[in-house]
C-alpha cells in the first residue's frame, strides 16, 4: 500500500485557471502520463524536484503556487 504524500498541490485548480487544461495536455507537456498527474493531483504521488518544476512551468506559476507542504508559512 502506497503511503500518501503530505505535500498538497492546487495543480487541478491552477489547470482550469489556465484555460481549463486537461490532465492529458499538462502530462504532454510534462512528458508523463495522464494517469502520473491523475496520482500527484490525488496526493497518491509526490513529483520530483525537476518534475515539480516542469509541471509549475506548464501552469504558468511559481512552484510554491503549485505545492505546498504543511508547517510552512505561505508567503502572500
Amino acid at each position: 500500500m502506497v503511503k500518501p504524500t503530505r505535500v498538497t498541490n492546487r495543480i487541478r485548480a491552477l489547470r482550469f485557471a489556465r484555460d481549463e487544461m486537461t490532465q492529458a495536455e499538462l502530462a504532454a507537456a510534462v512528458g508523463v502520463t495522464r494517469q502520473t498527474i491523475i496520482a500527484i493531483e490525488q496526493g497518491k504521488y509526490s513529483p520530483s524536484l525537476e518534475m515539480a518544476f516542469q509541471i509549475a512551468q506548464a501552469l504558468g506559476v511559481d512552484l510554491g503556487q503549485v505545492f505546498q507542504y504543511p508547517g510552512r508559512e505561505q508567503d502572500d
